[in-house]
């Protein structure tokens, strides 16, 4: 069983992946429902969280049945990342992680994010110092390096487990990919394999099929999988590779019914959380995939992603329940 510091998971524990615009409360809340057993909030600007900025501030809401729960911190600057590692120990997580895999140039182009894997003696200094500002296990997610020529992942893996951190969570892609091409596993497989390496190792990239995550597992020797971008609108994937894995075999897809009630359980904790005018317009980047592949859907897609009204949006969800429900009957 992989441990985290003090954090017990199960034996091969599916995580959520720290997305922008996407990992919110709602969005946890329905994915742990689903079976993730580890969760991260949005990243966090360390320096928008030493300036109050309100915006980050709010992204250290964590509620208590999501844990295990980690707060993800992103930053340029060693100083801000130790006081940033203080305030969000103060909230309450299970555990801190530090970005040094965000590949978008207002991240990567300030210092942040990726572009610390061009810089691993600041990379190291920095996560010292946040190791030093908490009592809780730090953890990091970062990829491959920065572009083909500097794949350096494996000697960052071993320098920051030597300082003290307690996990590693490698995309298979280099900052210079973006999220293009295909992710490469292979030093992720290396790394896992490296007798030096004693911290659990999770990997992430283009796990889009349970079948997918049983072949990694297998080949590639990871004690964890992290689940990105198949998991929006589809919280379901979870417990779909968690009964694959156990039986090796795939389970029906949600039905409608199942795929409404769900998403509004997302939508009525999205208009709880933020307010109805905000919570509202944050959930339309949701409903095409909460509805992927459902013929003649796109009238209705359309009224959910432009309409202000909550009633109307009630109505309509309704509406897309029973008539697709009858439609598959």
């Amino acid at each position: 069983m992989p441990k985290i510091g003090p954090i017990e998971l199960p034996e091969f524990p599916l995580l959520l992946a720290p997305m922008e615009d996407v990992s919110d409360p709602p969005f946890r809340a329905v994915c742990k429902e689903n079976g993730a057993d580890l969760m991260y909030t949005e990243f966090i600007s360390s320096e928008g969280l030493i300036r109050d900025a309100a915006k980050s501030v709010q992204k250290l809401d964590i509620f208590e049945y999501e844990r295990p729960i980690g707060i993800q911190l992103f930053g340029s600057d060693i100083e801000s990342m130790r006081k940033s590692a203080e305030i969000s120990t103060e909230a309450g997580p299970d555990l801190i992680d530090i970005n040094y895999g965000c590949p978008v140039k207002q991240v990567a182009c300030k210092g942040a994010g990726a572009a610390l894997l061009q810089d691993i003696p600041k990379m190291v200094r920095m996560t010292e110092a946040v190791v030093k500002a908490t009592h809780l296990p730090v953890t990091v997610k970062t990829r491959l390096g920065w572009d083909d020529s500097t794949r350096n992942v494996e000697e960052v893996a071993e320098r920051l487990q030597d300082i003290g951190i307690q996990a590693l969570t490698v995309h298979g892609r280099t900052r210079v990919q973006m999220y293009k091409g295909d992710a490469d596993w292979t030093l992720i497989g290396k790394i896992r394999n490296n007798p030096r390496v004693r911290i659990p190792i999770f990997g992430n990239g283009d796990i889009d099929s349970p079948e997918k995550a049983l072949e990694y597992k297998n080949r590639y020797g990871v004690d964890g999988i992290m689940v990105g971008r198949a998991s929006i609108g589809y919280p379901w994937f979870f417990n779909e590779i968690k009964h694959y894995l156990k039986t090796g075999e795939l389970v029906a897809p949600p039905t409608m019914e199942e795929r409404v009630n769900v998403c509004l359980r997302h939508l009525n904790f999205s208009v709880r959380w933020k307010g109805e005018g905000l919570g509202i317009v944050e959930m339309r980047r949701h409903y095409a995939n909460y509805f992927r592949h459902i013929p003649d859907f796109k009238p209705f897609r359309m009224t959910l992603v432009t309409s202000h009204n909550y009633g109307e949006i009630i109505e309509t969800l309704e509406e897309v329940k029973q008539r697709f429900s009858q439609a598959a009957a």
